[in-house]
């Protein structure tokens, strides 16, 4: 009986510290789950993120450190509850303390240190600290986290149905044309690779689709995407995205699913810079236009004044003067008077002979000093330093 009762000691004694070591090593990799998940993130080539502790009181501060990011690239640091990493952040942003959340930007290498001042997530925890880019392409990485203090409630369960991850990088295909920058709405296509990890097929899922601008809440809008996702498989989804009239600025395009955020995509929109052309060319072409038909209205409405009558022309009249040049060797033949109506039928009809019609003398000249005449003797007017038969008056 005594061999039987030491060997059942020394069973016991073996089983006790076979106990004690398995929770010697279980205590380490408890408190250092969050490294280890890191760890593996790493060695995949997917951004990580280590924490100083796993667990912190509203007040303190966590640091995080991340690896594996890409270089010069800004992220947001939050902490959400209800979530763990294997199911990410089941009610999005709005499971997250977004007013404690800070950003920081990673250097060359892609790595980052930042401290994090711990807020309580509006969902009690599970929680987790969620690290995500903000340009650029979509990555993020999460890491348990417990807010001491705050409610802890277990997770939804999850239904028997289908469920789908992103696989790939969202993106926004397509660009704007003419009617874009004379203010027309911007349209993209927002594409991206899902996969279904559910143990059903999703049939005609009914995604969510907001776009939000600067800090303000986004907008959703229900899509269905027509198609079926078989268990394990995966599928290309491309769902229209557009913004109202003469929008411009930056924009953030989310799809929601099942109640959780899979993706969000930064969309920088250009200023519609044809509208203002169109209203510079406006102030400047109306105010012209009223102006020519003001112009206008005046000059119609305007009195006429009477128009002036021509003056009769009291000088003499120089069709009856003709000019009597002498002639070399004697007097002036007489000038000929031109042919009048009654002396042309006359002389038609040869009834009597014409009439010489003589000039009159102009009222200036005398018959003594006429300058065509040969009173004086001379061929023509006399000089001022001629001598003269009347001499000097």
């Amino acid at each position: 009986m005594s061999f039987v009762g030491g060997r059942a000691r020394v069973a016991v004694r073996t089983a006790a510290v076979r106990a004690v070591a398995v929770a010697l090593l279980l205590v380490p990799v408890v408190g250092t789950a969050a490294v280890s998940v890191a760890s593996v993130a790493s060695a995949a080539g997917r951004p990580a993120v280590e924490l100083s502790t796993s667990e912190a009181g509203t007040g303190g501060s966590v640091t995080v450190t991340g690896s594996g990011w890409r270089p010069r690239t800004l992220l947001m640091m939050l902490i959400c509850g209800q979530s763990v990493p294997s199911r990410g952040v089941i009610g999005g942003t709005n499971s997250c303390a977004n007013a404690g959340g800070r950003a920081v930007t990673t250097d060359a290498k892609g790595n980052f240190e930042k401290k994090l001042p711990v807020t309580e997530p509006p969902k009690p925890c599970p929680c987790v600290v969620h690290v995500a880019t903000v340009t650029g392409g979509q990555a993020a990485a999460d890491t348990v986290f417990m807010v001491a203090g705050h409610q802890v409630e277990p997770l939804p369960e999850e239904s028997g149905a289908g469920r789908l991850a992103v696989l790939t990088d969202t993106r926004l295909d397509g660009s704007g044309g003419v009617l874009t920058w004379f203010g027309a709405p911007p349209a993209r296509d927002l594409v991206l690779t899902v996969g279904n990890v559910g143990t059903a097929s999703v049939k005609d899922p009914v995604f969510q689709v907001g776009t939000s601008h600067g800090v303000f809440a986004p907008q959703w809008e229900e899509q269905q995407w027509r198609g079926t996702v078989a268990p394990g498989r995966k599928a290309r989804i491309t769902l229209p995205v557009e913004l109202a009239a003469g929008a411009h600025g930056d924009y953030t395009v989310s799809l929601r699913y099942d109640g959780k955020v899979l993706a969000e995509q930064p969309w920088g929109v250009a200023r519609p810079w044809g509208v203002t052309l169109f209203w510079i060319l406006l102030c400047v072409v109306v105010p012209a236009a009223v102006f020519r038909i003001g112009m206008a209205v005046v000059d119609r409405v305007r009195p006429r004044r009477p128009a002036r009558r021509a003056g009769r022309h009291r000088g003499l009249r120089l069709a009856g003067i003709t000019l009597r040049l002498p002639r070399p060797g004697g007097s002036p033949a007489p000038p000929s008077a031109p042919a009048t109506p009654r002396t042309a039928k006359s002389a038609a009809a040869g009834n009597r002979v014409p009439k010489t019609a003589t000039t009159p003398a102009l009222p200036w000249f005398t018959p003594d000093n006429d300058p065509g005449g040969t009173a004086n003797g001379q061929l023509s007017a006399p000089q001022e330093n001629s001598p003269t038969t009347k001499g000097n008056t």
